[in-house]
């Protein structure tokens, strides 16, 4: 499993074709309104500021959005990455080309939205852990082409990344059981066919056994309901990590994080937030 435990571990370099992708996706054949009325020597400072509190992701993706455009312009962090944001504050100044700021507007709002949402979103499950030292996972559960950036702003909200894709660990679930016969088999097969780190998830007390006498590294708990995962946190006694799954809200994470649980995974924060409302304005413009 990938392990994005620090910003710079992310290859951002990766996204600068998808970045240019989106740029081209939202320009067409030309931006006929900024061409009419925008001198192409015309230059200015422009803000980014928040509308509404929040935390803040994706500014690294939003100044190469600019700098896509204009290769000289000054992309100024007001606000970093994984920092909360209040309504009214300034997080980022622009300057340079003024035709390159407005063309650009959109695709870098949407991606800062976006990211910023998730991360805001993210923050809140990870408040509702507290301190119990439990982990908040993302899923796989993403915007198709946006998922290094999605996890990218879980990280910035507090939270840790699943993996990346299905490559990089085996996670048996109850299809891939029943397609193998049993958990038993699911597992043999699995460490038959490669040495990877290996999660099971399991529905019921007997998989769950099965599950610790295969020794996997993880078990997933998904849709287990409170009860049941105090039954099966006293009979794994810290032996193997468990992962709780399953339409995690945030009052069901505040109820069972204290309950000697390793992992809450939460599809909800790639696939249920809310976009930060941010907005950007031209301050100073020249010829």
């Amino acid at each position: 499993m990938i392990d994005f435990n620090e910003r710079h571990s992310y290859n951002f370099c990766a996204m600068d074709e998808e970045i240019k992708r989106f740029i081209e996706e939202d320009l067409g054949t030309g931006d006929i309104t900024t061409n009419a009325t925008v001198p192409e020597d015309h230059f200015s400072l422009a803000e980014i500021f928040a509308k509404e509190d929040g935390v803040l992701a994706g500014q690294v993706f939003a100044k190469k959005v600019f700098q896509t455009l204009d290769k000289d312009i000054h992309y100024e962090e007001i606000k970093k990455d994984g920092e909360p944001v209040r309504e009214g504050d300034v997080v980022t100044r622009i300057q340079g080309k003024t035709r390159a700021i407005l063309t650009g507007e959109r695709v870098a709002l949407n991606l800062l939205q976006r990211l910023s949402g998730i991360a805001a979103t993210t923050r809140r499950f990870v408040d509702a852990a507290g301190n119990t030292g439990v982990k908040i996972l993302d899923t796989r559960k993403t915007s198709p082409g946006l998922r290094v950036m999605e996890k990218y702003a879980v990280r910035m909200g507090g939270g840790y990344n699943h993996r990346l894709n299905l490559s990089e660990m085996a996670l048996i679930k109850e299809n891939h059981i029943a397609a193998a016969g049993s958990l038993k088999e699911a597992v043999k097969r699995v460490r038959t066919a490669s040495g990877v780190f290996v999660e099971v998830e399991v529905k019921n007390m007997n998989e769950l056994r099965d599950a610790l006498e295969e020794g996997v590294d993880r078990i997933m708990l998904d849709n287990w309901d409170v009860e049941d995962i105090a039954q099966a946190v006293s009979l794994v006694q810290k032996r193997i990590p468990i992962e709780v799954s399953g339409n995690m809200t945030l009052e069901r994470t505040q109820q069972i994080s204290p309950m000697g649980i390793d992992f809450i995974s939460v599809g909800a924060i790639t696939h249920s937030f809310k976009s930060l409302d941010l907005s950007l304005l031209v301050k100073i413009g020249n010829t």
